[in-house]
């Protein structure tokens, strides 16, 4: 199956006519990836996916941040429930109809209820994690920690912005790694695809001291045991959050 044109990719970010069920907002994020052999990825995929390539290579990537401001289309936010942290390892993918989006091996959360809801309702692989982090600013870095309950696997990341954030040109590879706008679960044998809308982000350069992490060997995968291929940081997007669907 060939792979999405550019035209296919800038229509994903099309904002959908129906009104979103969520709304959330992605902040502080470190995006850290690794080249992958795409045959490794395609064999860890659920039928109906592909692994989406950027010049002949497989990405995986792992993902800091902060979810602020978490709440249904009909609530407002509330405290002690609408902002927590999340750690996740995830992969490109395209499906059948060609549409690009994400498969997230796992999503670590420090919100019991948040974490809860995504694994019943959703498919979603999240775990819970005791997390704390520290924001980015002019004096210091940002920090983020996180551990998982059930196998006391580690990560820690650290990490200060560099250069002057700006959207990611269309086929450069960071619109390839972050312009993303579906996400792809497999629930009780079913595929389904769901969509995100937020402004492109705006990535800038990145200096990591340090991305330790046991999330590889945890989810089945043998650690790179190398730096990033490829390190970029976003202060954040507001983000709209659709229902998923079956597609198989």
């Amino acid at each position: 199956m060939s792979e999405p044109s550019l035209d296919q990719r800038l229509q994903a970010r099309t904002r959908p006519a129906s009104a979103p069920v969520m709304y959330q907002r992605w902040a502080e994020l470190l995006f850290l990836h690794w080249r992958w052999d795409p045959a490794e990825i395609q064999a860890s995929l659920p039928a109906g996916l592909t692994v989406d390539t950027h010049d002949g290579a497989g990405w995986m990537g792992i993902v800091p941040f902060w979810m602020n401001a978490v709440r249904p289309r009909f609530l407002p936010p509330l405290p002690g429930l609408s902002w927590f942290l999340e750690l996740n390892l995830r992969t490109y993918v395209f499906d059948e109809s060609g549409t690009p989006g994400v498969w997230f091996y796992s999503l670590d959360c420090n919100q019991p209820i948040a974490t809860a809801i995504a694994r019943r309702f959703f498919g979603l692989n999240y775990i819970s994690a005791h997390q704390v982090g520290r924001p980015s600013s002019a004096e210091r870095a940002a920090e983020f920690h996180s551990t998982r309950r059930s196998s006391q696997g580690v990560s820690h990341f650290q990490w200060q912005p560099e250069t002057p954030a700006a959207p990611a040109p269309p086929s450069t590879l960071e619109f390839f790694l972050a312009e993303r706008y579906h996400l792809f679960s497999s629930h009780r044998d079913r595929l389904y695809r769901g969509q995100v809308w937020h402004e492109p982000y705006r990535l800038g350069g990145v200096s990591v001291s340090q991305a330790e992490t046991t999330l590889w060997v945890d989810q089945g995968w043998t650690a790179p045991n190398r730096p990033a291929d490829h390190a970029m940081t976003s202060a954040g997007v507001e983000v709209s959050i659709y229902p998923l669907r079956p597609i198989s």
